[in-house]
């Protein structure tokens, strides 16, 4: 890793970047939280997931419809998709115009319209654009292709239920102290999140097995112990246990506050024995990405540095580098680097639990989740 640690990388930051600011440490870690969020965002990208995932979507609980809670990312199934033409005339692309190059295709009667932009006058991309909403779906659209005189859209509808989301969480260390002060309350809130979004739900036994519990149409508890009920869910076609099951994946980061090479702090066990997966992004892979798109890029990941540093100058007009809003000629870089290197950033992850499990057969399950039957399903 080119910094002995992501406290030293951190600081880096704050003097390279964030020198003009009252607390410049701190600035330099809520950017490290966007990082973590932007690399979770684009590896689900590259995985094939762009089209099914809404996010900061409303999550309702399982058996209790009047919480809802905002997760980071959702994966939606897809019900119809449908490609559009749109004129190249140098201005916004909005909802009202994709919206009117659809009702030519299909009946868009139902949707309530959006007022969001795919692409606005500055060249900013926001992602997972939501044009339209109907009681049971949300019309998507993304980009297939761009022109000189007209771009091509895809626009889909996925489903208001999804069939997996993933969180971030992320806590940095303030000076003189040993781990964040507010450590645990993010691994509570998280914890809280996960443990009531799905109809797999958790109980222990007395010698502290992890069984999973879910009920039938007829009230009827089933119990296995976790991971073995988990994957059966998974790979079924049982409507009973598919129609509300939700995959629940943390994403965590910051080594040494949340555990240490001996042991793992409370927090993280709270997390683990709570989201279905739960995933670590490890100091050399955040530094990776920093050093070689933000601090020390060569030409071809230019445009990343450029939208980074233009989103945190003192005088910033608008922010180009968040996992909504992403500079359109960045967005194309970032999609290449992940493209390009993805081997190398999926061993940026480890799994810490389901213990012995890898990354690659967390996208394995969340192909399988998409495969299924929705329509019938639900």
């Amino acid at each position: 890793m080119a910094y002995e640690s992501v406290d030293k990388l951190q600081n880096a930051l704050a003097e390279k970047v964030f020198h003009y600011t009252q607390d410049k440490k701190k600035a330099a870690g809520r950017a490290l939280g966007t990082m973590v969020e932007i690399i979770s965002y684009y590896l689900l990208k590259i995985w094939g997931f762009n089209n099914s995932t809404s996010i900061e979507r409303g999550l309702v609980e399982y058996g209790n419809e009047d919480i809802s809670h905002n997760v980071e990312y959702s994966l939606h199934p897809i019900i119809k998709e449908h490609e559009v033409t749109i004129f190249n005339d140098g201005n916004s692309i909005t909802a009202t115009k994709i919206l009117k190059a659809l009702e030519q295709k299909t009946n868009i009667s139902k949707f309530d319209k959006k007022n969001n932009n795919i692409l606005d006058t500055h060249n900013v991309l926001r992602n997972a654009c939501t044009i339209g909403e109907s009681n049971d779906s949300f019309l998507l659209t993304s980009f297939k292709t761009t022109g000189q005189q007209e771009h091509e859209l895809f626009v889909f509808e996925q489903m208001q239920k999804p069939y997996a989301i993933f969180e971030c969480k992320r806590v940095g260390v303030e000076e003189g102290m040993k781990k964040g002060p507010q450590t645990i309350e993010k691994a509570k809130q998280g914890a809280y999140v996960a443990r009531a979004a799905s109809s797999l739900q958790k109980i222990r036994t007395d010698t502290g097995e992890k069984y999973g519990i879910i009920y039938r149409s007829d009230n009827k508890p089933y119990i296995k112990p976790y991971v073995e009920l988990m994957e059966e869910i998974i790979c079924s076609h049982d409507t009973e246990l598919l129609q509300k099951f939700i995959l629940t994946v943390g994403i965590v980061s910051n080594h040494g506050n949340w555990f240490t090479a001996e042991n793992y702090n409370k927090e993280l066990k709270v997390l683990a024995q709570s989201y279905d997966w739960l995933i670590f992004l490890t100091d050399n892979g955040l530094a990776q990405f920093i050093d070689e798109l933000l601090l020390n890029p060569t030409p071809e990941y230019i445009k990343v540095q450029e939208a980074f540093k233009s989103s945190y100058i003192a005088n910033k007009k608008r922010n180009v580098f968040t996992k909504v809003k992403m500079d359109f000629e960045a967005d194309a870089v970032l999609l290449k680097y992940f493209s390009d290197k993805l081997n190398e950033i999926e061993s940026w992850f480890n799994v810490i639990a389901p213990e012995g499990k890898t990354i690659t057969e967390l996208k394995d399950e969340l192909v399988e989740l998409r495969s299924k039957n929705w329509k019938e399903i639900l």
